[in-house]
């Protein structure tokens, strides 16, 4: 089992620095790391672009979260202040579409319709900017009230210190503090009064009552928020999948490239092909294993845990540690029994008369491979001469070999 492994690896290292068994000159082999480095960058930039080709869920339902906020504020002017921040939401939400897959919730444009028609209205609008203004002056008369105060006390302090009036450092009397101070107390009042029926008014208008009540509807907001999780749930595998489409074309081409390039004997193509097959395979690794940690697989075996656990999530870890062996134990017997199966390929090699180890050309009467050096041929159990390796009757005899040496 080392034995092979380390076969592959030593095979892996030759194909990638070396062209028809030669070694490759070290300004060649520079030359060969900065195109795999650009290509590389290359390819990560266009999955990067593809992943983002279908809506992800915030882009689906872009009102979740606005409408989630409203929910869980305590304010009481919460109304007000959803009214208030009220951009042109229609075209907003609709824009992420154009190139994309995926289409925005129906509902989140129904809401986004429904808060239009409220910054659509002049009206409104100029209730909502006297609001602003005369919020802004209340923030003006408090800072000039603080500022007050602050030398009122500092007169009241020199009062008590027998401090001449003339030498005082404040510019203002206690006594007229005061009466600024009150004078200022009114205003605010005042103020705050007119916002209030300001609000009213506005909350009182058929759009604003329209939208408030969607806003409260609790079907329609049960219905967003199930779509929202859902979306958030199948967006890593979406994603994993417009990403994979977009690789397996180009580990195809590669792939089919270096098969060319090795049967035709094209060494430098073999090694260009070789190199880009290496380079397609790194990014498909990558993304399979982010998909693992924040998949559909990952969210299923959190959930389990949760049920199954409460708060003790760091067996999802354990889980990990178990699972993703065993998955990696599953892949390497698919690919040895299936994919790399030396009989399978045996029986190919033979025919096209390649070494049955690396399935380069080699002449018939070859015993050792002449590019790797593997032994070609093993000893018949029943007739003791000698046969090929890996296939399932001797050459001589027929009898069958023993699996033990396949």
């Amino acid at each position: 089992m080392f034995a092979r492994i380390r076969r592959l690896f030593s095979q892996f290292f030759s194909n990638s620095r070396t062209i028809n068994n030669e070694p490759l000159n070290k300004v060649s082999l520079i030359v060969i790391i900065l195109i795999d480095i650009f290509i590389l960058i290359n390819v990560f930039t266009g999955l990067d672009d593809i992943s983002k080709w279908h809506l992800n869920p915030t882009q689906v339902y872009p009102c979740y979260s606005e409408w989630k906020n409203y929910r869980a504020e305590t304010a009481k002017d919460k109304d007000y202040q959803i009214l208030k921040l009220s951009p042109t939401l229609q075209q907003t939400y609709q824009q992420p579409q154009a190139g994309h897959l995926g289409k925005v919730s129906e509902i989140c444009l129904n809401y986004a319709t429904s808060k239009d028609k409220i910054k659509n209205s002049d009206e409104k609008q100029q209730i909502i900017k006297s609001i602003v203004r005369k919020e802004a002056d209340i923030n003006s008369l408090e800072q000039t009230n603080r500022n007050i105060r602050a030398q009122y006390d500092s007169t009241l302090l020199e009062k008590i210190a027998g401090q001449a009036p003339g030498k005082s450092i404040n510019s203002v009397s206690a006594e007229k503090a005061k009466q600024e101070l009150d004078q200022n107390s009114r205003k605010i009042s005042n103020l705050k009064n007119e916002i209030s029926n300001l609000k009213n008014v506005l909350l009182a208008k058929p759009e604003s009552v329209n939208f408030i009540t969607f806003l409260k509807d609790n079907d329609q907001f049960m219905a967003v928020e199930k779509g929202y999780k859902q979306a958030s749930f199948w967006y890593p595998s979406i994603q994993l999948a417009f990403q994979s489409l977009f690789l397996l074309p180009l580990i195809v081409v590669a792939l089919s490239s270096y098969k060319f390039a090795q049967r035709r004997g094209h060494g430098l193509i073999s090694l260009i092909s070789w190199h880009l097959l290496v380079i397609f395979f790194i990014p498909l690794l990558l993304k399979v294993f982010e998909f693992l940690q924040i998949g559909a697989i990952f969210q299923f075996i959190f959930d389990i845990v949760s049920t199954l656990f409460g708060g003790l999530l760091f067996l999802v870890s354990y889980a990990y540690v178990l699972l993703i062996p065993l998955i990696g134990f599953g892949i390497i017997k698919f690919l040895q029994n299936i994919v790399f199966n030396p009989k399978l390929q045996a029986a190919s090699r033979v025919q096209k008369s390649r070494c049955l180890n690396c399935a380069k050309k080699i002449q018939h009467n070859d015993v050792y491979c002449p590019h790797c050096g593997y032994y070609q041929y093993v000893e018949c159990q029943n007739c003791h001469n000698l046969t090929y390796q890996n296939l399932p009757h001797c050459k001589h005899c027929g009898h069958p070999q023993n699996s033990n040496n396949l």
